[in-house]
Formats: structure tokens, C-alpha cells, sequence
């Protein structure tokens, strides 16, 4: 499914590119549709060395504190991502591009992309072989933040406990068995000959 979206996102992308640049250049002119792309571009060069510069500080400095730097981390990937979208002739990229890298849409694209991740890989850990190890859900719950609540970090998380799914709150799973030990040998004093 994945691979069929990526392969129609880059068929239908280039096309819906040349289409709004014909359409845009119709409107305005072809040498004013040039410039605009030339702006564009030098405005988007100037924002993503600003705004990775911005990342790069925050991550040094988190990483100073001692604290996970998932949050800046994501920061850091959507504006790489946000500037590769920017490379890219054309104003439907440019869009994309410029809503990873504003400071003031970012904390929506991160959302957006934790909620997809998330989701990508609740279904890919339920498919997997070693599902059953863990339960419903594919992977230990309690790391983080999903539908489910919890807290998580940048992505948000992938999990949570749930009550009655047979979880304790640190993630670890299992029946509870009632017995007795009988003869551990951790407990005896007594030498043993091997």
C-alpha cells in the first residue's frame, strides 16, 4: 500500500507541478513566474539555514542538559525534509516545504507525523511474526503516548496502558501464575557437588 502511494505521489506530484506552473504563468507571465520561483527559492535558502540553525542550538543545548532530544530531533528532520521539498521546482512542494519548516506550523507537522508513525508502526508491529510475544498492540504499551493516553515525547509515543489488557505500568506483560518455589538453589546455603 505503501509503496502503490509513494509511486502515484511521484507519477501525480511532477504533473500537478507542470499544471500550476502553466496555469500561474498564464495569469502572471512567464518571466514573472520565473522570478517568483527564483524568490522563492533564496527565501526558502535563507529560512531553512536560519531555522537549522535554530535546531541545531536547541539540540546541543538539550543535549547539554542531559534530556532526550526527541523533540528537536523531529525539528531537525522535517527541516531537512522541508528543504529538499524547497529544492524542488515548483509552488505545490514549495507549500509542503514551507509548512515542515515555519516554527509556527511545525508543532502541527510533528503532530501529524507522530500520529502516521505511530500508526504505521502499530500496524507493522500487529503483522509482525513475534506479535504474539507481546500481546495486542504487537510491542510492549507504556513508552509513551497513543490513542490510548499516556505521554510521550516529539512523535508522541506508540503505546500506553491499557486497564485490562494485562499490563503493568513499566510495559512488561504475562499471566500471573500462583505456586510456590520449592528448592531454589539461590536460597540454599548448602554446597552442591557438581
Amino acid at each position: 500500500m505503501l509503496r502503490i502511494g509513494l509511486f502515484l505521489a511521484f507519477l501525480v506530484v511532477p504533473v500537478l507541478e507542470i499544471w500550476f506552473l502553466i496555469q500561474v504563468g498564464s495569469v502572471i507571465g512567464g518571466w514573472q513566474t520565473v522570478a517568483l520561483l527564483i524568490a522563492d527559492s533564496l527565501f526558502g535558502a535563507w529560512l531553512v539555514r536560519r531555522e537549522g540553525r535554530r535546531a541545531w542550538a536547541a539540540l546541543r543545548s538539550a543535549i547539554q542538559s542531559g534530556r532526550m532530544p526527541d523533540r528537536e530531533l523531529a525539528d531537525g528532520a522535517m527541516i531537512v525534509a522541508g528543504g529538499a521539498l524547497l529544492l524542488t521546482p515548483g509552488f505545490l512542494t514549495d507549500v509542503f516545504g514551507f509548512f515542515l519548516i515555519l516554527p509556527f506550523t511545525r508543532p502541527l507537522a510533528r503532530r501529524w507525523l507522530s500520529w502516521f508513525l505511530g500508526r504505521r508502526v502499530r500496524v507493522l508491529a500487529d503483522s509482525s511474526p513475534y506479535a504474539p510475544l507481546f500481546g495486542r498492540g504487537g510491542f510492549p504499551r507504556g513508552s509513551g503516548r497513543g490513542s490510548d493516553g499516556g505521554s510521550g515525547g516529539a512523535f508522541g509515543g506508540f503505546g500506553g496502558t491499557r486497564a485490562g489488557d494485562g499490563a503493568s505500568g513499566d510495559g512488561r506483560r504475562g499471566r500471573v501464575v500462583t505456586g510456590e518455589v520449592v528448592g531454589d538453589e539461590a536460597d540454599d546455603p548448602r554446597p552442591r557437588d557438581l
